[in-house]
C-alpha cells in the first residue's frame, strides 16, 4: 500500500502567501520563499504553489517567485495559476517545478490536458478541481477563475474527463470547507476517489491533525493538502505525521 502524503499549499497573490475562507477574505500568511524552505525542513512530502489570481486577472504565473521557491526545495513541487498553453507549462517546469496544475484553462480547453500529458508525461499534469455543493444539481458543481465562475460540469463527470484526457493526478478542493477548519469534505473526496484511477489530493477544511485520519481512512485520499493550520503554526507537518502513525496510517 502506498504511503499517504502531507502537502502544504502556498496560495500566492501579489508575491505574498495568503489564506481566506471559501476563497474570500484573504489575509497575509508570509513570504513564499521562506515558507517553502520551512516546509522542506519540516518533512513535507510535496509543496503546491497556486498563483490564485493569475487566471482571474488574465496574466501569467509569477515565474521569478516560482524559481526562487524551487531553489529552496528538495521535495516535489507543483505550480498552478495562469497556465494556458504548452509554452506556459514548459516555462514553469524549466523554472524548477516538477508538476503543473491546470484548472480554469483545462475547463476552457480540455485538449490542453492531453497536450501536456503527451509532451511532458501524465506524471507532470495535475488537474485542480474546485467544487461546491449545488442543491439544484444534487451534487458538486465545478467552478473556475479561483472559485468565481460556476460551470455546467458535475464533479465526477469532470474528474473522469480529465483522467481520460491524461491527467496524472487530481487536486480536489471543497469550496464549502475551504478555510472553515471543520474537517475535509469526506463525501466529496470519497465520491471522486471512487470515480477515478489516479491519485486524489484532498484539499479544503483541515483544522486539526485529527482531520487527516478521516480523509485517509474513510475517504481513501492519496494525499491531503492544508494551508492555514500550517502557515499560522496551529499544528505542523511533523505533528500531523506523528499522529497519523499513532493511528496506524502509513505516512512517509
Amino acid at each position: 500500500m502506498l504511503t499517504k502524503r502531507i502537502i502544504p499549499c502556498l496560495d500566492v497573490k501579489e508575491g505574498r502567501v495568503v489564506k481566506g475562507v471559501q476563497f474570500v477574505d484573504l489575509r497575509d500568511a508570509g513570504d513564499p520563499v521562506e515558507l517553502a524552505a520551512f516546509y522542506d525542513e519540516q518533512g513535507a512530502d510535496e509543496l503546491v504553489f497556486l498563483d490564485i489570481s493569475a487566471s482571474h486577472e488574465g496574466r501569467k504565473t509569477m515565474v521569478e517567485v516560482v524559481r526562487e521557491v524551487a531553489g529552496k526545495l528538495a521535495i516535489p513541487f507543483t505550480v498552478g495559476g495562469g497556465i494556458n498553453a504548452l509554452d506556459d507549462m514548459r516555462t514553469i517546469l524549466r523554472a524548477g517545478a516538477d508538476k503543473v496544475s491546470l484548472n480554469t484553462a483545462a475547463v476552457k480547453r480540455p485538449e490542453l490536458i492531453t497536450e501536456g500529458s503527451d509532451y511532458f508525461g501524465s506524471q507532470c499534469i495535475v488537474v485542480a478541481i474546485d467544487a461546491k455543493y449545488d442543491d439544484e444539481l444534487g451534487s458538486w458543481r465545478i467552478y473556475t477563475h479561483g472559485g468565481r465562475k460556476p460551470t455546467d460540469w458535475e464533479v465526477t463527470d469532470w474528474a473522469k474527463e480529465v483522467v481520460k484526457r491524461g491527467a496524472g493526478e487530481i487536486l480536489l478542493t471543497s469550496m464549502d470547507q475551504d478555510g472553515a477548519k471543520t474537517g475535509f469534505d469526506l463525501a466529496l473526496t470519497k465520491k471522486v476517489n471512487e470515480a477515478v484511477s489516479v491519485p486524489v489530493i484532498a484539499s479544503g477544511g483541515a483544522g486539526a491533525k485529527q482531520d487527516f485520519v478521516g480523509v485517509f481512512e474513510d475517504a481513501q485520499a492519496d494525499a491531503a493538502l492544508a494551508a492555514s493550520i500550517f502557515h499560522y503554526k496551529e499544528t505542523s507537518v511533523e505533528e500531523v505525521k506523528s499522529y497519523l502513525r499513532e493511528k496506524g496510517v502509513r505516512v512517509r
